[in-house]
């Protein structure tokens, strides 16, 4: 009998406990972790370009919706934070006949900049420095999961106006080929 893969997914401001929890989850569930990050620091080094963000992410999708696929649980380790796009990786999680579960981390903000500064003198190589402002800005532009999202119970929205299905929305937002 074959089980049912996990797509779990992190969902948080920068600093917050994601990648901390994808490392658990990956280990507690034998999930391949797919931490964007990891990846732009190994292809861009101090640079972090806002044009490869969306093809990184959508890269990354693309392998961890093979491997659920497969049967292979996996762990997306990135912020996610609008509904959309939350909404985009459960349906293709159920579309492939996989379970998603949302794991949402949240922080003070003084805690947050406490964390950073910390991970700055420590580990400078992990992180690019955020200023106050910019931390200010994402945490008023992130869509906080609802209590339904976080437990599965609320059903899929459709996809936005002008996408037919969410796989349509998903190649749009983060295209898989860079295009």
């Amino acid at each position: 009998m074959t089980r049912q893969p996990t797509l779990f997914l992190t969902v948080g401001l920068p600093c917050t406990g994601k990648t901390t929890a994808a490392r658990r989850i990956e280990i507690e569930h034998g999930a391949l972790r797919l931490t964007k990050d990891e990846w732009v620091k190994a292809l861009y080094g101090h640079d972090n370009p806002d044009s490869a963000q969306r093809v990184i992410e959508g890269r990354l999708i693309e392998i961890g919706l093979r491997a659920l696929e497969l049967g292979n649980n996996v762990v997306i380790d990135y912020g996610l934070w609008s509904r959309d796009e939350r909404s985009a990786l459960r349906q293709a999680a159920a579309d492939l006949g996989a379970t998603a579960e949302l794991r949402y981390f949240e922080l003070p903000a003084a805690e947050q900049r406490k964390r950073l500064d910390q991970r700055q003198a420590e580990a400078p190589h992990t992180t690019w420095p955020m200023s106050d402002e910019e931390l200010a800005e994402w945490a008023a532009s992130i869509e906080i999961p609802t209590p339904g999202e976080l437990n599965g119970t609320e059903p899929i929205d459709d996809p936005p106006a002008g996408f037919a299905t969410w796989k349509e929305w998903r190649n749009h937002h983060w295209p898989p080929a860079g295009g």
